[in-house]
């Protein structure tokens, strides 16, 4: 089980490359790339004032080993790809799903509470306490329950092992949102 749950993993290191092999590609710095997954949403952009994303977030994946579920859809979306694409050996019925469209006037944004809420679900169902979930899944408790309540607290690994533990696509639990 353990080993099928690692093959299962998503692939930082892989999603790294096939970032930094575009981005050297298209003759791009890291600002530049930035600035260019950023201006995928420039309207909603312009109307929030909001903090675009850090080049040393991108840059700086590889060397963390991770990275926040929502700044992973900003690097997806530029990509063209979903999740699962960088999974091993995804679930059957994860793989080949898209990511939802997003204009400039969105981004794509992790229901980070209908991840729980579905988490929540087959817990129950399989009679499991969340230490019991967490202990299967490679993460505290906390990290689990925390889910209900949280925005950008959660990290791409945790995320996608949750997706196929749940056999179900990323893009269920992905939209596009106008914040």
């Amino acid at each position: 089980m353990e080993h099928r749950a690692r093959a299962r993993g998503f692939d930082v290191a892989a999603f790294f490359a096939a970032i930094d092999d575009r981005r050297r590609g298209e003759g791009l710095s890291w600002s530049k790339l930035a600035a260019q997954m950023w201006d995928l949403s420039a309207d909603l952009n312009d109307r929030r004032a909001d903090h675009p994303i850090a080049a040393s977030t991108i840059s700086g994946m590889a060397r963390r080993g991770d990275a926040s579920c929502q700044h992973a859809l900003i690097m997806l979306r530029w990509l063209g790809q979903a999740p699962e694409e960088f999974i091993v050996n995804p679930r059957p019925g994860t793989d080949g799903v898209p990511l939802p469209h997003a204009d400039a006037a969105h981004r794509l944004r992790w229901d980070l509470s209908a991840l729980h809420a579905s988490l929540n679900a087959a817990r129950l169902e399989r009679k499991a306490s969340w230490a019991q979930a967490a202990r299967r899944l490679h993460c505290s408790p906390h990290q689990l329950t925390g889910l209900r309540a949280v925005k950008f607290a959660s990290g791409m690994r945790l995320t996608m092992r949750i997706c196929q533990a749940l056999g179900r696509p990323a893009a269920t639990f992905i939209y596009a949102a106008d914040w």
